[in-house]
């Protein structure tokens, strides 16, 4: 609940009905439920709801937030799919909210106080069995394009570790716009010049004299970015591979905030005590070859991966940056029928979802996962970093990218080589 508009524009709203609704007895359960895992002292929203005390102030603003459907945020069109992680307010629980505020938010009874949700302090995954931390902090200017930074830390297992949960936690999130936690299996050759450890910038052109580093498979284990959440498998049936002798790689995406600033971001894991029955693989559809004209107000932009063997899919990630409008997933399938997995008609940067499905979906090999996009390239876009110059694909936010992330879950021991490679039948990116 961290977009707070304010005018309060509150349409009118029918009354309570039966006895006056209390925050302990009605509204509290609702808050513990819903928001206060990012609404609580060092999470990502601007104020905690911990209290009444530090609700109370804010039940306006709440009121309007929840009428609008502004919070709890939540970006997938109701029509399509059904999502494990929706943060949707069921019509009871929103009408709860609205009759609390409109009857005056009153305290109620103190001995109906729940007693606090239960934290672990600086982590939203519960205990890690496994943390890793920058071994240095980073100095942000305070001014400037700062490149992507990257740090090799080594893992140190001396097994393999099924990974059921990881998350990343920045050190000072004023000025880290993003992070991608990678495994770097061991004998990789990509960044195998850096020095674990040290924070450092790959040399480009060595980059790209190296065929064998840009086909070389690296897994996206963690990330954090504006909304996301951290990436958790609960129910001991699906994880990701931690391998012996792997590192992790943390790509750091850090924005000057005017001041000069330090960070020194870490990463926890939490692992299975025995291995899963599927292996979670993170893949992407994406498209790097548009261009979007000055001024164009839905430009559109696609790409695709055709599966070239039988998967479940448990997930998806659409990812744009500040001109992204919206977003569709759809599924075509070998015998010619289709279906939208997923529609994001408001897309929204500051909130980096991964959509997990209810129940994993079975795709046979040959089945296309094709990806739309628009962009908001207008004057019309508050968000617009210059609505007249041509946008391409960049690292920077005021450029632009367009991936279709997905994850796949194969069986535990299975080779991963036919999975990472598309069907040659109509699997060419379509621009």
């Amino acid at each position: 609940m961290t977009r707070l508009l304010s005018i309060f524009l509150v349409p009118a709203l029918p009354l309570f009905a039966g006895a006056q609704p209390t925050f302990h007895a009605d509204v509290e359960p609702l808050l513990q439920k819903h928001c206060q895992q990012c609404h609580r002292p060092g999470e990502s929203a601007p104020m905690s709801l911990l209290s009444y005390d530090e609700v109370r102030p804010w039940a306006r603003a709440i009121q309007e937030a929840v009428a609008l459907d502004r919070m709890p945020p939540w970006f997938a069109d109701p029509r399509y799919g059904e999502w494990s992680n929706a943060h949707v307010l069921a019509p009871t629980e929103k009408q709860m909210i609205l009759d609390w505020v409109e009857s005056g938010a009153a305290r109620g009874d103190p001995a109906k106080r729940l007693e606090p949700r239960a934290f672990v302090d600086g982590w939203n995954i519960g205990k890690p069995d496994l943390v890793l931390e920058m071994p240095e902090a980073f100095r942000v200017p305070e001014e400037g394009t700062i490149d992507y930074q990257y740090v090799v830390i080594p893992t140190g297992l001396a097994e393999d570790k099924w990974v059921t949960a990881a998350e990343v936690r920045p050190d000072n999130r004023e000025v880290v716009h993003h992070v991608i936690a990678y495994m770097r299996p061991k004998d990789s050759v990509w960044l195998e010049d850096a020095v674990p450890g040290k924070i450092f910038v790959p040399d480009a052109r060595k980059k790209k004299d190296r065929e064998e580093e840009r086909n070389e498979y690296r897994e996206l284990l963690a990330g954090f970015a504006p909304g996301m959440q951290p990436f958790e498998w609960s129910d001991g049936n699906y994880a990701k591979m931690l391998p012996v002798g792997a590192d992790i790689v943390l790509q750091m995406h850090y924005t000057a905030s005017g001041e000069e600033a330090f960070d020194q971001t870490r990463v926890g894991f939490r692992f299975l005590d025995k291995p899963p029955a599927k292996r979670v693989v993170t893949m992407s559809a994406s498209n790097g070859k548009f261009v979007i004209p000055p001024g164009a107000d839905r430009h559109p932009v696609e790409a695709k991966w055709v599966l070239n063997r039988d998967v479940e899919l448990v997930s998806v990630l659409p990812h744009m940056h500040l001109r992204g409008k919206d977003f569709r997933y759809d599924l075509r399938y070998p015998d010619g029928r289709s279906e939208v997995l997923l529609s994001v008609p408001k897309y929204d940067f500051e909130w980096q979802y991964v959509y997990y499905l209810r129940d994993p979906k079975v795709l046979p090999a040959g089945t296309a996962i094709d990806c739309l996009a628009h962009f908001d390239n207008s004057p019309n876009n508050p968000d617009n970093p210059d609505p007249s110059v041509e946008v391409r694909w960049g690292d920077q936010s005021w450029e632009e990218m367009m991936i279709g992330f997905f994850d796949i879950a194969v069986d535990a021991g299975a080779d991963l080589g036919p999975y990472l490679t598309q069907a040659k039948r109509d699997s060419a990116r379509v621009e």
